[in-house]
């Protein structure tokens, strides 16, 4: 298998306007008034430790990338060449336009979704008990890899002859959630990396648990702001009993682009 053949499909989880909010955030910048340089710099540090991963960056976050580079630029040059050159709007009231409008299509679309998961709640069949993980705020993509990057910061080097030609080994680390899992419905953070000493470990580890949450296996929760973070285990019907090796769920390129999370195309009954 090569190395390109286990990709995780960023944009199921996250895109690049929620990257830059995610720094907002997380950096406490006022929206209005974000020092460009710093945002880009942010950016493009999580972009490198994206690629690293080895997540499917699509071409919006390179786009991003580029613009915020524009943006940069423009903002450094001097006020008059910027009046006399005639360069467009303001790229920090640009950029925080584009912001907050995204801001507001996710409350609206979260507002939205909350709503229809309340109309058609009574229709599910099998609805995994989960009132104690529901509590709890959701984290995004990228709050979970701010910790992992902070793992990352104190991990050791991998062995260059180890890594060379080989891929990240998820599906291993997956089995790895499910054995801790099956022990008990519920592990802390920190027990999913106590055993991984290098970075090569750490991003298979955490990719795993990407690829578990896209099949609903899991769950991933935090306590309250900065508090304890927990990995849930869905509790499945037995028609969700299924094997983790070999799922086309887990590859997310164009073949298992259109197929629902556990299923196999390639063993409908219907054929």
């Amino acid at each position: 298998m090569s190395e390109k053949a286990y990709v995780v499909n960023l944009e199921l989880f996250e895109g690049p306007l929620d990257l830059l909010l995610f720094l907002v955030k997380k950096d406490d910048l006022d929206i209005h008034n974000i020092p460009i340089a710093h945002i880009t710099k942010e950016y493009l540090a999580y972009l490198d430790i994206l690629k690293e991963m080895n997540l499917d960056v699509a071409g919006d976050f390179l786009v991003m990338a580029a613009t915020l580079m524009a943006y940069k630029s423009r903002a450094l040059l001097p006020s008059q060449e910027v009046l006399e050159g005639d360069e467009g709007p303001d790229p920090t009231a640009e950029l925080a336009q584009r912001l907050l409008e995204y801001q507001k299509f996710k409350e609206a679309t979260k507002f939205f979704a909350g709503k229809a998961d309340e109309m058609a709640g009574t229709y599910f069949r099998g609805a995994p008990v989960f009132e104690e993980a529901d509590k709890s705020p959701n984290l995004s993509l990228f709050e979970l890899m701010d910790h992992v990057r902070k793992i990352l910061e104190n991990a050791e080097e991998d062995d260059a002859r180890e890594v060379l030609g080989e891929e990240f080994p998820i599906e291993e680390k997956m089995e790895k959630v499910l054995f801790l899992l099956s022990e008990k419905s519920v592990i802390d953070w920190e027990e999913l990396f106590a055993d991984e000493r290098k970075r090569r470990g750490i991003i298979a580890c955490f990719l795993a648990m990407l690829e578990l949450t896209k099949l609903q296996k899991i769950f991933v929760r935090q306590d309250a702001n900065f508090g304890k973070i927990r990995i849930f285990r869905k509790e499945s019907t037995d028609d969700d009993d299924q094997t983790v090796a070999g799922e086309p769920g887990l590859d997310a390129g164009p073949a298992a682009a259109g197929a629902e999370p556990g299923t196999d195309p390639g063993n409908d009954p219907q054929r």
